[in-house]
């Protein structure tokens, strides 16, 4: 049962579950066997996503419209899942966001907003979930990004943010080792999600983008939100139980590249 239903009964939260990676981690790990915490800012699209999980699985769902980059919103996250479930075995860290930008051009408001919700609110929720992952010896796994292993021009602020993420995610997995917890990190090259879109990037410029980006990555392609949940789905399970502190490349050959 535990190979057909790894996630069996355990309870998962996955931020930035309403697109993109974090609903495609959430759709797997439900179909897994987990009882599953979307948590978005989108009411309506974690409302799908939470149907297209109760059309494909048994699993239990919680849906928790919240921003995580709030205070008061990571800490509703982690707290109503504990109460709802009883407890938290796996945190999912998949919300962010990705803005144009150099050097030159960022504003400090750009800055902040990048760093509070890229970086912050992954701290804090981590913070907040540690008491329950102890009990549970869970683990957790945060959504990366080639960027943070290697410099590219013009989004500046998204990757400082994400290096800050892999670094955060090998402290942490030092700190909590000794407590059973595990800490892992995925570093996507570029995937077919919202976020450039979101970012502010034209349709017709995100097309052309994704053609370019066939180039840049060795295997010739860019990747699906799925491929990278089946790898947070692994991070996360009883399988990867004697990994820790990894920041691990899912990107086609991305990172092994040069600037071009």
């Amino acid at each position: 049962m535990s190979e057909i239903l790894p996630f069996k009964d355990r309870v998962v939260v996955v931020t930035g579950a309403s697109s993109g990676i974090g609903r495609a981690a959430a759709l797997r790990l439900a179909r897994g066997g987990a009882r599953v915490a979307l948590a978005g800012r989108r009411a309506e699209r974690l409302q799908q996503v939470a149907d297209a999980i109760h059309s494909e699985s048994s699993g239990e769902v919680l849906s928790l419209c919240a921003d995580v980059a709030t205070e008061a919103g990571a800490a509703r996250v982690i707290d109503e899942t504990a109460a709802h479930f009883g407890g938290l075995d796996v945190l999912i860290n998949a919300a962010g966001i990705l803005v144009a930008g150099t050097v030159e051009n960022t504003s400090l408001a750009a800055w902040d907003e990048t760093m509070n919700v890229n970086l912050r609110s992954i701290f804090h929720l981590m913070k907040l979930a540690a008491p329950h992952l102890i009990v549970r010896r869970g683990n957790i796994v945060n959504v990366s990004s080639v960027t943070g292993l290697r410099s590219f021009p013009g989004v500046l602020a998204y990757s400082v943010s994400k290096a800050a993420v892999d670094q955060l995610t090998r402290c942490a997995a030092l700190e909590l080792a000794g407590k059973g917890v595990r800490v892992n990190a995925v570093n996507p090259g570029v995937v077919v999600t919202e976020a450039h879109l979101s970012g502010g990037m034209a349709k017709e410029n995100y097309d052309k983008f994704l053609e370019h980006s066939k180039t840049t990555h060795p295997l010739g392609r860019v990747a699906q939100p799925e491929e990278v949940a089946e790898l947070i789905a692994f991070l996360a399970s009883d399988r990867a139980s004697w990994i820790t502190g990894v920041t691990y490349s899912i990107d086609g050959g991305r990172a092994l590249t040069c600037a071009r």
